[in-house]
């Protein structure tokens, strides 16, 4: 089993990880572009544009399905990934995780990219899942990048800002840049507020990992052999993971399996 995993830097990692706890034996390839990144400023033909370029170089590695783990992308490019890629390959997207947030009952908040807040992807599922449910979207400019390169007072001061942003009364936040997940405690800490009730995050690596599992008629196997390999391709160029993926707890996990074969 292949599981093709693509974003734009290495907000990729939690769900690669997803699928390597469900399925340790699934060899996984893991596509990105740093040499044209960040996506989030671009205008949407712009993101289709580099979103192919790197679900391509994937797709060469012949996987059983690809993960587009990067909001940004699912929201402009996923009808061009699946016109491209199906029915030969299965496209899994990214959705921010609206629906079971909203479903607490609120007041929900979600933080997104600029490029990703108040887009009429997501602006369409806020009204077909949150309906009557105060929802806040707030937009984390330099969060995603400060995440990317591993800069921590970058990291500190945007999600300082974000939680500013963020009303005080919100019990649920959504995650929705894959890159978000990877600093997910830090957030909750963030948004927090003393004396209520603990903050609920939700994210999409789990649920995304699940879908590819079912999209290619697999099971969750958690004690399969822990023999899958990972292929690390930067702008189409096999190479290794970025060192600042190193400073988080899925990419050291990553790191520690076999490499490519």
């Amino acid at each position: 089993m292949k599981i093709a995993l693509m974003d734009s830097g290495i907000g990729l990692l939690a769900a690669a990880t997803a699928v390597r706890r469900l399925r340790p034996d699934a060899d996984l390839v893991l596509s990105s572009a740093p040499d044209t990144m960040p996506w989030g400023p671009l205008a949407p033909q712009d993101v289709t544009e580099r979103a192919l370029a790197v679900a391509e170089a994937a797709a060469g590695h012949h996987p059983d399905a690809l993960i587009v783990a990067c909001n940004t992308a699912s929201v402009h490019a996923l009808p061009a990934l699946r016109a491209r890629l199906e029915p030969a390959v299965p496209v899994i997207g990214t959705v921010p995780a609206i629906k079971p947030a909203a479903a607490g009952g609120g007041p929900v908040a979600i933080w997104a990219t600029p490029a990703t807040t108040g887009s009429p992807y997501q602006r369409g599922l806020i009204r077909e899942f949150a309906e009557g449910v105060a929802v806040t979207e707030v937009p984390c400019p330099g969060l995603a990048d400060a995440v990317e390169h591993g800069d921590q007072a970058g990291i500190d001061a945007a999600i300082a800002a974000a939680a500013a942003r963020t009303p005080d009364d919100v019990r649920a936040v959504v995650l929705g840049c894959t890159h978000y997940e990877l600093v997910a405690e830090r957030i909750r800490a963030a948004v927090q507020r003393p004396g209520l009730p603990p903050l609920v995050l939700h994210a999409s690596a789990g649920a995304v990992a699940a879908q590819a599992l079912r999209r290619i008629g697999a099971f969750p196997d958690p004690g399969a052999a822990a023999d899958g390999t990972v292929t690390v391709l930067l702008s189409g160029r096999v190479g290794v993971l970025p060192e600042p993926a190193l400073e988080y707890g899925e990419g050291r996990l990553l790191q520690a399996v076999s490499p490519a074969r």
